[in-house]
C-alpha cells in the first residue's frame, strides 16, 4: 500500500497561504497536516481557529489536526467545527486520555494520540483499540526542520506489534525529519502516514517532492 502523505502547513508561506493550499490540492498529498501550538505545551505558538478556517475555505483534502496544547479537551468541538477531520492530542497533555479520545469521536472526527520521543508506546496499551491514529514524534515537538531521531524505527516496530496484538485499526503516523532517504525504511518498519514540512515546502518543486514521497516503497 502506498503511504498517506500529509504535508505540514506550518512550513508553508503564510503570506501566500491560499496559493500554498491550492498547490497541495493539485499535488498527490492525501491530507493537510495542521500543527496547533500554544506556547505552553511546546515553546512555540503557531495559529488558531481563524487561520484554520481560512485553510478549510480552500482545502480540498482532509485536515489532520495535531494539537500540541495543554487542556485540549477544552477546544475539541471548536477544532472540529473549524474543519478538523482527524484530531490528535498528546498523551503527555491529557490527564484523562480515554475521556478525551471519546470526546473526539463524539464530534464525528477520527481520534489520534501523539507520543513524544521520550514516551513509551506501551502507555497506549489501554486505549489502542479506540484509536484511529498514533502519531510518533520523530523530533521533539515545537519547531520544524529538526534532525530525525533514529530511535523512531524501534518505536514503530513496538507500536506495530501492539496494534496487531490488540487487533487495532490505528494508523501509524511519523512526524518530524521525514524525507526521501528515510521514508522507505519508515514504511518497512510499519508506518502508514508520513508528515513532511520543510522538506516539502523548502524544495524547488514541492509537487514533485510530494510525488516522490508518495512513490516511496518498502
Amino acid at each position: 500500500m502506498r503511504p498517506i502523505i500529509a504535508p505540514s502547513v506550518l512550513a508553508s508561506d503564510f503570506a501566500n497561504l491560499q496559493s500554498e493550499v491550492e498547490m497541495l490540492n493539485k499535488s498527490q498529498a492525501d491530507w493537510l497536516h495542521i500543527d496547533i501550538m500554544d506556547g505552553r505545551f511546546v515553546p512555540n505558538i503557531s495559529f488558531g481557529f481563524p487561520v484554520m478556517e481560512a485553510i478549510k475555505k480552500y482545502a480540498q483534502k482532509p485536515m489532520d489536526v495535531h494539537l500540541m496544547i495543554v487542556e485540549p479537551e477544552l477546544y475539541i468541538e471548536r477544532f472540529r467545527e473549524a474543519g478538523a477531520e482527524t484530531i490528535t492530542v498528546h498523551i503527555e497533555a491529557c490527564n484523562h486520555l480515554h475521556r478525551t479520545i471519546q470526546q473526539i469521536k463524539a464530534t464525528g472526527a477520527k481520534a489520534g494520540v501523539a507520543v513524544n520521543p521520550h514516551t513509551s508506546v506501551q502507555l497506549l496499551d489501554d486505549v489502542i483499540e479506540d484509536l484511529d491514529l498514533v502519531c510518533l514524534m520523530s523530533v521533539n515537538p515545537g519547531f520544524g526542520g529538526q534532525k530525525f531521531i533514529q530511535n523512531t524505527y524501534r518505536k514503530i516496530e513496538a507500536l506495530k506489534n501492539l496494534i496487531i496484538s490488540r487487533n487495532s485499526n490505528a494508523l501509524i503516523e511519523i512526524d518530524g525529519g521525514v524525507n526521501e532517504n528515510n521514508a522507505p525504511q519508515l514504511l518497512q518498519k510499519g508506518a502508514d502516514v508520513l508528515v513532511a514540512g520543510s522538506f516539502v515546502f523548502s524544495s524547488a518543486d514541492p509537487i514533485q517532492t510530494i510525488a516522490n514521497l508518495k512513490k516511496s516503497s518498502i
